[in-house]
C-alpha cells in the first residue's frame, strides 16, 4: 500500500489522558534518574521584528558524555530499540509510541517514535502524522521533524518531536510567527519576505472534532504540497531530494530546506526556524550576536534562487 494513503490504525490512548501521563511520568523519570534535564539561561535577541529566544546550556557535558558512550557502542546503536521504559509515556497507535526526551531543555518535551526501526531520512507518512495529531489534539504544542543529520537529527530512528506552547513568555507563542504574518501567497503556499532563505508554509484547518486520522490526511496532503513547492520530492522515484526541517502547529505548517547542519560551529535544528536557538556556552552567544540569528539560519538553509 502507498505510504501516502496507508492507515495508521486507531489511537490506543484514551482521550484527555496524554498530558496527565506526561506529567506523572516526568515526576517518576526525574526521581529514578532516567530523565536528565539540561538547565539553561535564556536571552532574547530581536532581529527583523522576530524575538529570537536563545538558550545557553548550563551543562552540556552530560549529553556529550552520553553521546560518546553511544558512539563506543557502534554507529548502529539505537536508544529507541529497546526504549527506556522509564521514559515511556503512552501508546499512540499500532505503529508509534510516545516517550519523554531524555536530555530535555524544554519541560515535557515529547518524542513520537516508530515502534519498528525506520530511517529518519525517509518521507513522513499518514501513520506518522496520525500519531503526532493524537498528541497535538491533547497538547497545544509545536511539533517538529529534523529529516536527517543535515537538518539537525541526532538519531537515525524515525521520530517526530513535540514541545508545549508557548515557547516564550513574550506576547507571541512562537517567535517566528510575526514573520509569517507578513507573507505573500501563491494559492495555499505562503512565503515571508522577512525570512532570507528558502521556505514555504501553509495554514492547517484543524478542528477539535477532527479525528487523528482525518487530521493526518489533511496534513499529509499539505506536506506533499510543501515538498513539491520546494523541489524536495522526486515524484518519479518517490523519494526525497534533500534535507529539511518541518514545524507543525494546530494552525500551520512550515518547511525549510537545509544545506548544512551548522554554521560557525553553531548547530541548528527545526526549533531554530521557530525562533529558538540553543548554544553551548557564552562564547557561542558572542558569535551569534556578531553573526545575527537570521544570518545563521540563512547559512544553514538553502539560498533563495
Amino acid at each position: 500500500m502507498d505510504d501516502r494513503t496507508a492507515s495508521s490504525h486507531l489511537p490506543l490512548l484514551e482521550p484527555g489522558t496524554l498530558w496527565p501521563k506526561a506529567v506523572a511520568q516526568t515526576e517518576c523519570a526525574l526521581a529514578c534518574g532516567a530523565l536528565q534535564p539540561i538547565p539553561t539561561e535564556s536571552v532574547l535577541i530581536e532581529q527583523a521584528g522576530i524575538p529570537f529566544l536563545v538558550r545557553i546550556l548550563a551543562n552540556i557535558a552530560r549529553k556529550e558524555t552520553a553521546k560518546r558512550q553511544e558512539q563506543v557502542k557502534g554507529e548502529n546503536f539505537n536508544p529507541f530499540l529497546p526504549y527506556d521504559r522509564d521514559l515511556f509515556v503512552a501508546d499512540l497507535s499500532a505503529t508509534h509510541v510516545c516517550l519523554l526526551n531524555k536530555y530535555n531543555v524544554v519541560d515535557y518535551h515529547l518524542l513520537v517514535i516508530t515502534r519498528d526501526f525506520v530511517e529518519q531520512e525517509t518521507l513522513l507518512t499518514q501513520a506518522d502524522f496520525a500519531a503526532l495529531w493524537v498528541c497535538l489534539a491533547e497538547i497545544d504544542g509545536l511539533g517538529f521533524y529534523n529529516s536527517g543529520k543535515n537538518a539537525g537529527a541526532s538519531q537515525r530512528h524515525k521520530h517526530l518531536q513535540l514541545v508545549p506552547l508557548p515557547l516564550t513568555a513574550a506576547e507571541v507563542k512562537i517567535p517566528i510567527e510575526p514573520a509569517l504574518a507578513e507573507s505573500l501567497w501563491q494559492g495555499d503556499i505562503g512565503h515571508s519576505s522577512r525570512l532570507p532563505f528558502q521556505h514555504a508554509w501553509t495554514k492547517l484547518d484543524w478542528q477539535p472534532t477532527l479525528s487523528a486520522e482525518a487530521a493526518a490526511d489533511l496534513t499529509l496532503s499539505a506536506y506533499y504540497q510543501l515538498l513539491n513547492q520546494l523541489e524536495l520530492y522526486d515524484a518519479v522515484n518517490g523519494n526525497l531530494t534533500g534535507a529539511y526541517n518541518l514545524l507543525i502547529t494546530r494552525q500551520w505548517m512550515l518547511m525549510v530546506p537545509r544545506s548544512q547542519e551548522k554554521f560557525e560551529s553553531i548547530p541548528v535544528n527545526s526549533l531554530g526556524f521557530a525562533g529558538t536557538l540553543f548554544l553551548r556556552d557564552a562564547k557561542q552567544l558572542d558569535q551569534l550576536r556578531a553573526i545575527r540569528p537570521l544570518t545563521l539560519l540563512q547559512n544553514v538553509a538553502k539560498a533563495i534562487p
